[in-house]
């Protein structure tokens, strides 16, 4: 099947506005969805071809089976990570919230938490643990303190020591506010399990302990909402106008009971009903099928991606081309080098353009041809048969 060119002139990139240290705003229109149905649409005040680079719990997560040292450097999810993915040229960075038993938001990805006692591993809930309780695991600020080693269990099972080359203690999400770099936008996703069924009043209850420390302590910073959750997603959106909502999806790679999370239709669909602002797919799911993107742009839907080939810089600038808005990384050093060369302005005049280079300046827009899609596939053929 050949990749359908998608002409992303037409539709708005994803950015932010800044003024006064990374404000950001949205503006709403009246827009018309495909079934006729009159709907809001909230959008970020965009920059012309405006690529965005999300920084992946930070400055990446840790994968401590790896033996790629970048994904044991620094502690995702940590203001330390956050801060050095701040260093580079991100848009925003993409954290994980839960709520503590006592109600206080705090930024850890994994449903469970675990430590070792006299020998013996000890898994808790998140969720089941007071603030207190939560902040003494890992490294502590007070000498006083006894540190609670941490391990870590991977989907197959195995388990691994938590230790990387730069350690940070757990923070919350107002520690996040207070002291992260004012220069990125915050991508804050709701974490929930998914072998858990909620009632909606919990999934409230979790959203507005949230939204109360974000309208406290935003102060015009850029900030979007994202979610696995199908309900949870609506509900965000239901409870606040004021920022935009995503819905997470892995398009199928996965398959769940809930049918709205097993397909990008599926998830263009919710977003419609819901009155959401975009999707964030695992990347596997747009290379597998790349007519997707302009099916969720036609909805009046962004669409960015995560996902581990989102570390390729091949894999970005192929999405660049077919007209994904933004990208998910880990190695956001890279990445964002990588994106500040291929989608650098290209001027008239200028000696040594590409052939690529003169179609797209001439055409003023970006789009991508059978032939040039097919030159980036075999530099990465797992994309599509991984």
């Amino acid at each position: 099947m050949a990749l359908k060119a998608v002409p992303v002139s037409q539709v708005p990139y994803i950015d932010q506005f800044h003024e006064n240290n990374a404000l950001c705003k949205y503006i709403g229109e009246d827009g018309e969805d495909d079934v006729g149905e009159r709907r809001k649409m909230a959008t970020f005040i965009l920059k012309e071809n405006k690529f965005v680079v999300m920084g992946h719990r930070g400055s990446g997560m840790n994968l401590l089976q790896s033996c790629d040292r970048r994904s044991k450097a620094i502690k995702e999810n940590t203001l330390r990570s956050f801060n050095e993915a701040a260093k580079f040229n991100v848009d925003f960075i993409e954290f994980d919230v839960q709520v503590t038993r006592d109600g206080h938001p705090v930024i850890f990805h994994d449903i469970f938490i675990l430590t070792q006692e006299e020998g013996k591993l000890i898994e808790k809930r998140v969720t089941d643990l007071t603030l207190e309780e939560f902040l003494s695991y890992g490294p502590q600020n007070a000498s006083t303190n006894v540190e609670k080693p941490l391990f870590r269990k991977t989907k197959d099972g195995r388990i691994f020591e938590w230790k990387v080359d730069e350690d940070d203690r757990f923070c919350t999400l107002e520690d996040v506010f207070e002291n992260a770099s004012q220069s990125v936008g915050f991508n804050i996703e709701f974490k929930f399990d998914d072998n858990t069924s909620y009632k909606e009043e919990e999934l409230v209850g979790v959203i507005l302990a949230v939204l109360q420390v974000v309208f406290k302590h935003a102060k015009g910073r850029c900030i979007m909402f994202s979610s696995f959750q199908p309900d949870a997603a609506q509900l965000i959106r239901k409870q606040q106008t004021t920022y935009t909502v995503f819905f997470l999806t892995n398009g199928g790679s996965e398959i769940y009971s809930d049918m709205r999370r097993n397909s990008l239709d599926e998830a263009i669909k919710l977003c419609l009903e819901g009155d959401l602002q975009g999707i964030v797919s695992e990347v596997k799911a747009i290379l597998r099928n790349p007519t997707m993107i302009a099916k969720i742009k036609e909805s009046k839907l962004s669409i960015l991606t995560y996902g581990q080939l989102n570390n390729e810089q091949e894999v970005v600038h192929l999405q660049y081309m077919m007209g994904v808005e933004g990208v998910i990384v880990d190695f956001v050093k890279e990445i964002t080098l990588a994106v500040s060369q291929f989608s650098k302005p290209v001027y008239a005049g200028k000696e040594g353009l590409s052939l690529l280079e003169k179609r797209l300046l001439a055409e003023k827009r970006t789009p991508c041809s059978d032939d040039e899609l097919s030159y980036f596939r075999r530099l990465v053929p797992e994309l599509i048969h991984s």
